[in-house]
């Protein structure tokens, strides 16, 4: 007589060999939901959808496998004997197992054709048979799901950083550098800075740093004046930190006509995910570090546009001012920084959405933003450039900045603090805007006023796309803001043609790669008086262009928008020309990370000429080059009555092969 247990284990068994059952497609589905959403949690996109769809499709999954397959739990080879029936008994008998002779030997069963190791690892379907295997697959399951949590819950869990000892360059001008401190420990107090010419032994005290406290996380700008221009210098902290930093050339020097920076968005330390990698390592950085090496001019800064931290990626565990600044803390604690080139780089910074919240609209009193913009204040602003001149009186709690480096001119954008929700039933409406009345009429003054005969470039940074051929996502790009980029648009239209220089957009978020020109509409309309009210449309003014202004291939502001520096690429395509006001130069979505690397020249025997070239990298590689010239062939057209002068059409795109750069 078979034992109950094993006579039911045999009968479930023999069914399973034949035809899925209900608890069989469960446990399927589970684990197949399971299996998707960790690959795209790990390697695609690191949603804070997903740590709860994993957690939840193992849980069901262990359940179905634990109610529904005990049989995995029990040695069936062992447990069960075999059976020897008489031939004349009944047939009926033996069907009840009232019959038969128990012998010692264990069964053999014959495996069942229909399942294979390979169903069982594929399927996450366990085998009465095959329990290796069987244990193989929930194996795969258990460690999906754990390196899911470790991705989410490692680094906040064991690198709080809150000793985190670092300096770091901010922004340099040709007198004066900013750097950057955080000490916790009370004991190096009073901290003394000295600096000194690379070449000279002699150190200068800069400053006396007597209290360091929670109210700025420890942290404090430390600020080295009274420097000579294009001139490299030594700092050093009496609690052990080092550096340098190099000055800004002179304007008018020959050193000023040239200028090289780099640019990017987005990071996230870890990911794509390795479970190997240092929690806090960040796979970007040793691409940025070798694109540092092997460009011919050293940069001179990073303009990194926003989403320096990603508090609600992979999952938002708090909205604390204590949470916000641990996840600062964490980025700057990471070991990639100790790579070639990085401690050395000044990074200027702007405010996008993740570090404060997806999507962010909600103005700058709103929670999370108090919390969020703590950290921002104290790791960035303190040590970015200068807020705008005409901005009277000063506030130091301005978060977009101006200043100029050799031939280029640059406008720090805020589009988050300062922005209201877009009215997708009203784009037009008046009381929507992405800059606030006091940014929009900064800008416009900035993008009206005469440079320098130096000056060739203005050059305005924007965490959010400018164009809106971005078709996903659109409403967060300035395309939510038609009224008001269509005013800030007028005003870069009428800067190239009347004001002699030319201007470039460089803007991050979108994790992909997309050069876009703005050729000039028709009639040409001239920026409105600083007066306008924001998002007011432009009307009366106007002059018509010659029709083929518009038409050249350089005409019109160009935007080059890069990222990510280390994170995810989307896997569908979200880019569209939709009209001629937004014409595509390149879109190149592919790659976890991507930097543009920008060196502008002056024009060899002509002061009044300057050229720009961009150059995209894609994981270290060198992918795509442009040319631009300024100025543009509409100042010429407007101030000499045609012709665009000896740089001809003004821009030229340039075919890039073996990763061999095409440098000026």
């Amino acid at each position: 007589m078979l034992p109950a247990v094993g006579s039911e284990l045999i009968t479930k068994a023999r069914l399973k060999a034949k035809m899925w059952d209900r608890s069989d497609i469960v446990t399927i589905g589970s684990s197949f939901i399971l299996r998707l959403s960790a690959y795209i949690f790990l390697r695609w996109i690191p949603g804070h959808h997903f740590p709860p769809l994993i957690l939840t499709a193992f849980a069901i999954y262990i359940a179905s496998i634990v109610l529904n397959h005990e049989y995995i739990f029990v040695a069936l080879r062992k447990s069960v004997p075999r059976v020897v029936v008489d031939a004349h008994r009944k047939h009926d008998e033996l069907v009840h197992g009232t019959m038969g002779t128990e012998l010692e030997t264990p069964a053999v069963y014959e495996e069942p054709k229909t399942s294979t190791i390979r169903s069982i690892l594929l399927s996450g379907l366990p085998h009465p048979r095959l329990k290796a295997w069987s244990y193989a697959t929930i194996a795969i399951n258990a460690l999906l799901t754990l390196f899911a949590l470790d991705l989410v819950f490692r680094a906040p869990t064991l690198h709080s950083a809150e000793n985190l000892r670092f300096s770091r360059v901010g922004f340099v001008d040709t007198t004066s550098a900013k750097v950057l401190l955080r000490e916790p420990d009370s004991k190096q107090l009073p901290i003394y800075a000295y600096y000194k010419p690379e070449d000279s032994s002699f150190w200068i005290t800069a400053d006396k740093i007597y209290y360091l406290d929670e109210e700025t996380d420890y942290t404090y700008p430390v600020t080295f004046t009274g420097l000579q221009s294009a001139t490299t210098y030594d700092y050093a902290l009496s609690n052990d930190l080092t550096g340098n930093f190099t000055t800004a050339p002179a304007p008018g020097t020959s050193a000023a006509t040239s200028l090289t920076f780099v640019t990017s968005s987005c990071i996230k330390a870890n990911f794509p995910y390795n479970p190997l990698n240092h929690a806090l390592e960040i796979p970007g950085f040793k691409h940025l570090s070798d694109i540092l090496a092997s460009i011919p001019s050293p940069a001179q800064f990073m303009l990194f546009l926003g989403d320096f931290i990603y508090v609600d990626v992979p999952l938002r565990l708090s909205s604390t001012v204590s949470h916000y600044r641990a996840e600062y803390r964490r980025v700057y604690a990471s070991p990639s920084w100790a790579l070639p080139h990085l401690k050395l780089l000044p990074w200027l910074h702007t405010l996008d959405d993740h570090e404060i919240a997806n999507d962010w609209s909600n103005g700058n009193t709103t929670p999370p933003y108090p919390s969020a913009s703590d950290p921002f204040y104290h790791y960035h602003v303190s040590v970015n450039p200068p807020t705008p001149p005409y901005l009277l009186p000063a506030n130091p709690n301005i978060t977009y900045f101006q200043f100029t480096n050799g031939p280029a001119s640059f406008f720090m954008l805020d589009t988050r603090t300062y922005r209201t929700t877009p009215d997708p039933l009203d784009p037009l409406n008046p009381n929507t805007t992405i800059l606030g009345a006091t940014q929009l009429q900064t800008l416009l003054t900035y993008l009206r006023t005469s440079e320098p005969s130096h000056i060739h470039w203005k050059i305005l940074t924007t965490s959010v796309p400018f164009t809106k051929n971005w078709r996903f996502g659109t409403l967060d790009t300035w395309a939510g803001f038609p009224a008001e980029r269509a005013t800030v648009l007028s005003a870069m239209h009428y800067a190239e043609r009347k004001l002699g220089v030319r201007v470039v957009i460089l803007s991050g978020d979108r994790h992909e790669f997309g050069a876009i020109r703005f050729p000039h509409p028709q009639p040409y309309l001239l920026p409105p008086p600083p007066s306008l009210a924001p998002g007011a449309l432009l009307s009366s003014r106007s002059r018509t262009v010659p029709p083929n202004l518009r038409s050249t291939s350089q005409s019109g502001p160009h935007e080059f928008s890069v990222g990510p520096l280390s994170m995810f690429y989307l896997p569908f395509r979200t880019f569209k020309q939709v009209d001629d006001e937004d014409v595509t130069i390149k879109y190149m979505p592919d790659g976890n990370s991507k930097v543009g690397v920008v060196h502008v020249e002056g024009v060899e025997g002509d002061r009044t000429k300057s050229l720009m070239r961009y150059s995209l990298y894609v994981d270290a590689e060198l992918k795509w080059e442009y040319v631009l010239t300024s100025p543009a062939e509409e100042f010429w057209e407007s101030s000499r009555g045609g012709g665009a002068g000896a740089l001809g059409s003004g821009v030229q795109e340039l075919l890039v092969g073996s990763g061999e750069s095409l440098w000026l």
